[in-house]
């Protein structure tokens, strides 16, 4: 992979921030507006960004966890009549993320693009970031609105009630302050703590995040043990930012990023609530074992440079869950 320079693409090389003491280090994203109801400016960014059918449209992966946050919400708030989106190619060449369809990509619909960087270059043609996914892209202003998941999903959320017939809350006023708790110590241990084991460059950067990251899973799976969500008894956000790492977890990062202590499946409660999570009606849908594993065995070349992916494992997420158990 690589990031744009002054909006010149260039590769790994130019990114020395990128592995410091041999340890993985993720650059803050770039675009941070917010689309709201009536258009006014959100925590970050300008305003300038109302929320309306049609307008706004989410470029995605669909082997990248940060990307299924939203495309899953997308689906569990009823919005893919009002947010249309383009998937990139399960396979990255030398200029990164490409609109391939002839390897998993839907094409870019939008800009006629060929390659995700360039809808970087046109949001700013002077750009110095990375090239990543998901991009929430305004088709009326022609530029990025934001490209952060955690905030993608808090837009969608909400801010487009008025146009869906889904009114579910996933961040709760009530629950809030439990749920940001979670989800910093999740993100920093879990979601970027698998890269961080699998990009460390060191026996020492590795083992601190790989043992960092158990000794959370194995909270998870104490919490777990006596409730059925991880901020009480309905899902909320918390939930749904852990779960497109978790369902990546005995297929990629076990063996692909050396996160090899335990397996999910080897955690009781966190096997049932990983099903209960992927049996909820239109979630499964946006799970693609077949993007994840290409994307992840075949294009770190870094971590695995045969390329070869591997055939297994074979897990069945439909199987029956216990947690019904856990009075709502």
């Amino acid at each position: 992979m690589g990031l744009l320079v002054d909006g010149v693409w260039r590769d790994d090389s130019h990114d020395p921030q990128r592995i410091q003491g041999g340890r993985f280090v993720r650059r803050p994203s770039a675009f941070r507006n917010f689309v709201t109801p009536d258009g006014s400016a959100g925590p970050t960014g300008e305003g300038g960004f109302p929320a309306e059918p049609g307008r706004y449209h989410l470029y995605v992966s669909l082997g990248c966890p940060w990307a299924h946050r939203t495309v899953i919400y997308r689906r569990l708030k009823q919005l893919e009549n009002v947010i249309s989106m383009s998937g990139v190619s399960w396979r990255t060449d030398d200029e990164g993320w490409t609109f391939d369809t002839a390897t998993g990509s839907t094409g870019d619909a939008v800009n006629g693009k060929s390659k995700m960087y360039e809808i970087y270059q046109l949001a700013d043609p002077k750009i110095t970031h990375r090239v990543t996914v998901p991009v929430l892209w305004d088709k009326k202003r022609g530029t990025i609105v934001n490209n952060e998941s955690s905030e993608i999903i808090r837009m969608f959320n909400s801010a487009f009630d008025e146009f869906t017939n889904d009114h579910t809350e996933y961040y709760p006023a009530a629950y809030r302050a439990q749920i940001d708790q979670l989800n910093e110590t999740i993100y920093t241990t879990v979601n970027n703590g698998v890269y961080r084991a699998g990009f460390a460059t060191t026996q020492d950067a590795y083992e601190e995040a790989a043992r960092a990251l158990f000794v959370t899973l194995d909270d998870l799976e104490r919490r777990l043990s006596k409730q059925r969500y991880l901020a009480g008894p309905r899902l909320s956000e918390a939930d749904w930012r852990l779960f497109p790492t978790l369902i990546r977890f005995d297929t990629v990062y076990y063996s692909h990023f050396k996160c090899n202590l335990w397996r999910i499946e080897d955690y009781p409660n966190l096997s049932n609530y990983l099903r209960d999570l992927y049996q909820v009606p239109g979630v499964a849908e946006t799970v693609s074992f077949e993007h994840i594993k290409k994307n992840y065995y075949g294009n770190m070349v870094k971590v695995n440079p045969t390329r070869v992916v591997p055939i297994g494992p074979v897990i069945d997420y439909t199987s029956p869950h216990d947690r019904e158990r856990f009075v709502s």
